[in-house]
């Protein structure tokens, strides 16, 4: 099934390029100097030839490899069409839609003849550059002399094309099965479904305590949840299509920098939005180099640790719960804390004594920090101290979470943990002082309860020991009282809610992570867990940092989504986490 999808896909970008190309070819035909259409035509011959060489389809493959070289030659002024190389144009074009076509159809189509005629042209080109010039060896030469000893003669080219269009069928115009529609116009479409599940919510809330009228509405029930998947699994793509562009990267910043990579992918099947994919592209371009740059090591010192002198870089995905796991891995040299501390201490951005009281976790995760680099010099490739600030913020940014696993000379991942889907949001509704606010369940790692005696004071706020590990927790009452930074400050803020409770009275808390931190978040009431369709905040409150999107729920009732990367900042990093709050706003 899945290669039928990417049949599909290939079938539906292969139509367009054949269309693409008769409008081209008949612009050229008019307009010999048109520079745009010939760049145009290189172009899309170039692409058509990787995509078809690496779906299998030979015949594609080859007619578009000859096309590229022809108007690669074209370009450079060494080649001039006139009619007769247009008729052959026209004619290479018309045997590509008919192989096209043919990839549902499976039927034999004879194209050798039309390669040995473009061939032929390539063959003149070359010629005309060997009389004007006295050049000897060069590429284009060296593979038009094989040509030229492999070319039948005038009458052997006549007698193939004949049969060729013998065997030819009737011209017919073509379409894909595929049909390409706008992001926006999914949106659209999605939000109208999220307004119908409000309605079917409420509905079905008014007749929560009506057995016989609850049944009724089941169907319905059932028939907007259909739609609602429906809609999602047409934004769903696979990784693949990300995936299989990193061969070509990989090759190239191996080139670069004189190392010897293999590229493994896993998990190329599953699906994700279209639009997260699209999303992480450039942080995922960014991690692959960096794996090459600073992870892999030259083949001999790889030789000296007693590895391959090739290494390894793996690309997988994987569905975890509610979210996609992407991971980007080498077999290389590991990231060495204490070689991070060093460079640290060294680019100031942290003293010698805080260097030594961080965890190594904490040293490796200051690689996202803005303006640091651990390599030695700057390449093309990196020690320009940009990239994985913009990477974590890039993750950030749609809902997701990064995080490192690295073992000194054994190697390094970086996992990226994904929503499924942009538009729709598994959350934990849950409610303070009678007020309805959703956590993603991306961030949340367990639901408990405990009693005021688990708590423990320190300093001004309050940890609670889960799993033997300190847990630091903070009452989301307090958190939303804040009126102004001041109020962070004051002496046991954090305590406030505490201080009131009943010894015996049941403590919700949410476990949330984020950048390998964890904290607690105390609730009033756990709600349920549901899938929403969240929207963006708007003026006067799209740059609140505490709140990442509102929904509504059957009630009718706004729902805030809360941003729990900033609340983890928060508590985490203090005041300069705290400067994103406008003085004078409350989140309540």
């Amino acid at each position: 099934m899945k290669n039928d999808e990417l049949k599909e896909i290939f079938l539906a970008e292969a139509l367009e390029s054949y269309e693409q190309l008769n409008r081209f070819f008949t612009q050229l035909e008019k307009d010999h100097t048109n520079q745009k259409a010939v760049e145009a035509i290189f172009r899309i011959t170039h692409t058509l030839k990787a995509n078809a060489a690496a779906m299998g389809y030979e015949g594609i493959a080859e007619i578009a490899h000859l096309l590229e070289d022809i108007f690669g030659e074209v370009k450079k002024g060494n080649l001039l069409l006139d009619t007769q190389k247009f008729n052959d144009l026209f004619r290479a074009n018309d045997k590509l839609g008919e192989l096209i076509q043919n990839i549902n159809a499976d039927r034999k189509i004879a194209y050798k003849g039309l390669t040995t005629k473009l061939k032929v042209i390539l063959r003149e080109s070359a010629n005309k550059k060997i009389e004007g010039e006295t050049i000897v060896n060069t590429p284009l030469q060296t593979e038009l002399v094989k040509v030229d000893n492999e070319l039948p003669n005038e009458e052997k080219i006549a007698e193939e094309e004949k049969n060729e269009e013998i065997n030819a069928t009737t011209s017919q115009l073509a379409f894909s099965d595929l049909i390409q529609v706008p992001i926006r116009k999914l949106d659209s479409l999605l939000n109208l479904v999220g307004e119908l599940l409000v309605e079917r919510d409420r509905l079905m809330l008014k007749v929560a305590d009506d057995r016989l009228r609850k049944n009724e509405y089941a169907r319905l029930y059932r028939l907007t949840s259909d739609l609602q998947y429906g809609v999602m699994n047409v934004r769903l793509v696979q990784v693949n299509l990300l995936f299989m562009k990193f061969h070509r990267i990989v090759r190239d910043v191996a080139t670069l920098e004189a190392k010897k990579v293999n590229l493994v992918l896993e998990g190329t099947e599953i699906e994700i939005d279209g639009a997260v994919l699209q999303s992480i592209s450039d942080a995922m371009v960014h991690l692959v180099r960096n794996a090459i740059s600073h992870g892999i090591e030259p083949p001999t010192d790889r030789v000296l640790k007693s590895k391959s002198e090739v290494g390894t870089v793996k690309l997988s995905a994987r569905n975890e719960r509610d979210a996609v796991i992407i991971e980007i891995s080498d077999d290389g040299k590991g990231i060495n804390p204490e070689y991070i501390r060093k460079k640290l201490v060294q680019k100031k951005m942290v003293s010698q004594e805080a260097a030594d009281s961080l965890s190594d976790d904490d040293v490796i995760n200051y690689i996202f920090e803005s303006g640091f680099s651990s390599a030695e010099q700057v390449t093309e490739v990196s020690g320009r101290g940009v990239g994985m600030d913009v990477v974590k913020n890039t993750i950030n940014a749609i809902g997701g979470k990064i995080s490192i696993r690295t073992m000194v000379n054994a190697g390094t991942t970086f996992s990226l943990a994904l929503p499924t889907s942009l538009a729709v949001k598994s959350v934990m509704l849950f409610e303070v002082l009678a007020t309805k606010y959703a956590i993603p369940i991306i961030f949340t790692e367990a639901v408990v309860a405990f009693k005021k005696t688990n708590f423990q004071k320190l300093g001004k706020g309050l940890v609670v020991t889960y799993l033997e590990e300190t847990l630091p927790v903070i009452f989301l009452r307090d958190l939303f009282s804040i009126q102004s930074l001041a109020d962070l400050y004051q002496s046991a803020f954090w305590q406030n809610t505490y201080q009131t409770l009943d010894e015996k009275e049941k403590i919700y808390i949410i476990i949330v992570s984020f950048d390998n931190k964890q904290i607690g978040l105390v609730v009033d009431k756990l709600v349920q867990q549901k899938e929403i369709v969240e929207k963006p905040l708007l003026y006067p409150l799209h740059h609140h940092k505490l709140i990442s999107g509102t929904t509504i729920l059957g009630d009718g009732s706004v729902c805030l989504v809360l941003d729990i990367p900033s609340i983890v900042n928060l508590l985490f990093r203090g005041r300069k986490a705290l400067q994103t709050i406008p003085n004078g706003v409350s989140v309540n």
